[in-house]
């Protein structure tokens, strides 16, 4: 009930904020909402504003959808490991150092997320921490410290803001070109029940196929993180970390975080999974 308490108030939120926006460019710019330069400028507002937005939100959002407990004084040696290790890795890096935190799931997982290189978070769960040797577990902190430095979080933002605005786009003229046909006696289309039906309608549609090319990049990038954490800590670390991952709980991780996890949830079709098959995986780092 939380996390559905916190998505409906977010994305109320960015509703709320973006529709604000859009009425100030419109009014500014002096274009209808149902001209082609209109349809494309809502779009692009609730296309690239909603991936961004979520971007600035993604910290916040994750230690409350998951409850995790960020240390900022070590209490026991496993925090004092984590947040040494972090740091060391981060320094190679060349990043910031991020916000270390323990989150309480019997997964074994961990993710990273925020806005930027230099503002980010890396969050292990306590089912990793139980369930994996130190070995183990500094490889999964160095692949998730690679996504940081690699850039993941703000260009699957770009990526996603991209597709998004894609979606809508197309999806609100292709339902005026549909509500124009069906209600050809209409003095003025683009406000009857039929274009909100079909724009809803080719929004899943096109919304389908975005979601298989945003899986494709995800999965590329966890190739690139496992490299990276191969170079700070070794591919035998890696290659062990994902061996141990075969016997995972499915991930209970969602959106961001899931697709910046070290894991993915299963019975997932490859073409929508944001993570490539651990065998593939493996085999990458030989």
């Amino acid at each position: 009930m939380k996390r559905v308490f916190l998505f409906l108030l977010t994305n109320l939120a960015v509703m709320l904020v973006l529709g604000i926006v859009l009425s100030i460019v419109m009014s500014v710019l002096g274009i209808s909402h149902r001209s082609l330069g209109g349809i494309l400028v809502i779009s692009t507002v609730f296309g690239f504003g909603g991936s961004f937005i979520s971007l600035f939100m993604s910290k916040w959002m994750a230690k409350k959808s998951t409850g995790a407990h960020v240390i900022e004084q070590p209490r026991s040696e496993t925090e004092q490991w984590l947040v040494s290790t972090v740091a060391a890795q981060a320094k190679k890096a060349g990043i910031a150092m991020p916000e270390v935190a323990i989150y309480d799931s019997p997964e074994i997982n961990a993710f990273a997320t925020g806005p930027s290189k230099n503002n980010s978070l890396v969050a292990v769960s306590t089912g990793l921490l139980h369930n994996m040797n130190q070995d183990q577990a500094e490889a999964v902190l160095a692949h998730e410290v690679s996504h940081i430095a690699n850039g993941d979080m703000v260009t699957l933002t770009l990526i996603q803001g991209v597709v998004n605005t894609f979606v809508i786009f197309m999806a609100k003229v292709l339902a005026g070109i549909v509500d124009n046909f069906l209600n050809s006696d209409e003095e003025e289309g683009g406000s009857s029940w039929t274009y909100f039906l079909f724009d809803m309608i080719f929004q899943m549609l096109f919304g389908v196929l975005a979601s298989v090319i945003v899986a494709y990049y995800s999965r590329k990038r966890e190739f690139s993180a496992d490299a990276g954490a191969a170079k700070l800590v070794g591919a035998d670390k890696m290659r062990s970390a994902l061996e141990r991952l075969k016997q995972n709980h499915p991930s209970q991780l969602e959106g961001s975080m899931m697709a910046f996890g070290i894991a993915s949830g299963k019975g997932v079709a490859e073409l929508f999974s944001s993570h490539p098959p651990l065998d593939e995986r493996i085999n990458a780092l030989r």
